[in-house]
């Protein structure tokens, strides 16, 4: 399996509902997720290994300050938004638990408060372009990490458009998170040195 995201054909009348039960039913390779974007399945890897301790970083930071019954994760959960007929793994997601009891294997993309993408070679311009557009109506904030940067950008205040706020901060300064959040994220331990292309390596 290479390590860029590969698309699946799937048949053009097949309804969002379809789809879902097609990521639900298809068997990824270990360390692999498949999301919808842009009406299609596509399959990417998970987050580089040495980002982990950077989403650790960020989840312990977020826990404290996440709303109540809010649960700060990195297990790769897939969220839906019906309305835009997209669903998302992302690498961090904070989600009232109550999303979770409900039967099935993916959760209303609605219960987030707040999700993270760590950006790779590969798949930072869903990360930019789609992900940013649809998390912009629905999610209260959209934290991207451009990895290739070192740079981190804040969005907030979803809107029928998408986000109507943003900031931008180098790694290594503090970002502040906006509501219901509100507090200053340390980034210091966020760069993890220059990212390199994937190259198609197969598995």
């Amino acid at each position: 399996m290479s390590e860029r995201p590969a698309a699946i054909d799937v048949p053009p009348s097949g309804a969002f509902e379809d789809m879902l039960r097609i990521v639900e039913e298809l068997e990824t390779p270990d360390g692999y997720k498949a999301e919808l974007i842009r009406g299609k399945i596509v399959v990417s890897p998970w987050s580089k290994l040495r980002y982990k301790r950077v989403m650790k970083s960020l989840r312990l930071q977020l826990e404290p300050h996440a709303p109540k019954a809010h649960d700060v994760d990195v297990a790769p959960f897939l969220f839906t938004f019906p309305g835009r007929e997209r669903g998302f793994g992302p690498d961090l997601h904070v989600a009232d638990e109550a999303a979770f009891d409900a039967e099935g294997r993916h959760a209303d993309g609605a219960a987030l408060s707040l999700v993270a993408e760590l950006t790779s070679a590969s798949t930072k311009d869903a990360d930019w372009l789609d992900k940013l557009d649809t998390y912009g109506r629905v999610v209260p904030v959209y934290l991207v990490l451009d990895m290739q940067v070192g740079e981190i950008t804040a969005f907030w205040d979803p809107s029928p458009k998408g986000y109507r706020s943003r900031t931008t901060v180098t790694f290594g300064k503090p970002l502040r998170v906006p509501a219901p959040f509100d507090f200053e994220l340390d980034t210091s331990g966020f760069a993890v040195g220059p990212d390199s292309p994937d190259h198609g390596v197969q598995e």
